[in-house]
């Protein structure tokens, strides 16, 4: 199952402990004060990590504490700094921490330092001076933060295919791109967004997301159509995919461009290219019918037959 959503809490290690320590050596029998400083406690970093589909991972494990830092100890020898604990997330996960956005992972290797750990004490040694040549005490290390956060998944796509129930995305992404959704000949048979890797004529590797169909009223949340719309905020360009063979494409098309426009976000401005597909179930060539500046190209498709793919592909 695809998660999108996760809720966690972060601790940063506590730093270390400064030591009491006196120099006691078998010809000093008095030295003075040598206790080390306490270790650094570990940070939690979130790291982006493009082998990461979703945040499935984060499911079974919602508490991540980073390492204590180690005490100060005598001869003057700190103590260690505290592991780090990294946290891998796929890439476009948003962090949200009381309601505001603090980091936007939208880089493969974008890293975030999302709770540092606390400052390691001194020693007793930091605090001789010469009116006070013996000081009994250290500092104790300080906390590391603590924080409850959100995570909201926004699939990061070169493109991403939107449309009606049962307009044959899946079956589109199948023919153009290594991924293998479900397919069936019912409404809603893709249940999550899907990605996958279309080979580019000149090497490049592009991204494309199949996103459930939208329904009306999905910019108000109807058949879950808020948390679809989300992934198709950070594509490059949307492929609205029309079932010829259902009539009316004009009319379809303006069903989604409405949700679209509702929804906000931008969506309503990103560049278009409009698919018609089950051309093979028609008599003659669809025609749209929309004139809109948005629309870069109209291409007529079967992807049962595999009919005009080959240009929609490049």
């Amino acid at each position: 199952m695809f998660h999108d959503r996760a809720r966690i809490q972060v601790e940063a290690g506590r730093g270390g402990d400064g030591g009491l320590s006196f120099r006691r050596e078998k010809f000093v029998p008095k030295g003075g004060p040598d206790g080390g400083d306490g270790g650094r406690g570990g940070d939690v970093v979130l790291a982006a990590d493009a082998d990461f589909r979703d945040l499935s991972a984060l499911r079974s494990k919602r508490v991540f504490r980073a390492a204590r830092g180690g005490p100060g100890r005598g001869s003057g020898k700190h103590g260690a700094d505290g592991a780090d604990v990294e946290i891998r997330l796929p890439v476009g996960t948003q962090v949200v921490e009381d309601g505001s956005l603090v980091a936007d992972l939208v880089a493969p290797g974008a890293r975030f330092v999302v709770a540092r750990g606390g400052s390691g004490g001194r020693g007793n040694r930091a605090f001789a001076t010469p009116s006070r040549q013996t000081p009994r005490f250290a500092e104790t290390g300080l906390p590391g933060e603590v924080a409850e956060l959100e995570l909201q998944l926004k699939l990061v796509a070169d493109a991403a295919l939107v449309g009606l129930p049962n307009a044959g995305k899946s079956s589109l992404l199948r023919r153009i791109s290594n991924a293998k959704p479900k397919v069936a000949d019912y409404p809603f048979t893709t249940l999550q967004p899907v990605l996958g890797t279309v080979d580019a004529p000149d090497g490049r590797q592009l991204t494309v997301a199949d996103v459930p169909g939208l329904i009306e009223g999905a910019s108000q949340g109807v058949g879950l159509g808020h948390e679809f719309l989300a992934h198709l905020e950070r594509a490059r360009l949307l492929v609205h995919v029309i079932d010829a063979a259902a009539g009316g494409p004009a009319e379809q098309f303006r069903q989604i461009d409405h949700e679209l426009a509702e929804y906000g976000a931008g969506l309503d401005r990103l560049r278009q290219v409009v698919v018609l597909n089950k051309v093979d179930l028609l008599p003659h060539r669809p025609e749209l019918g929309v004139q809109d500046e948005r629309i870069a190209a109209v291409f007529t498709v079967s992807a049962a037959t595999g009919a005009g793919i080959d240009d929609f592909r490049r």
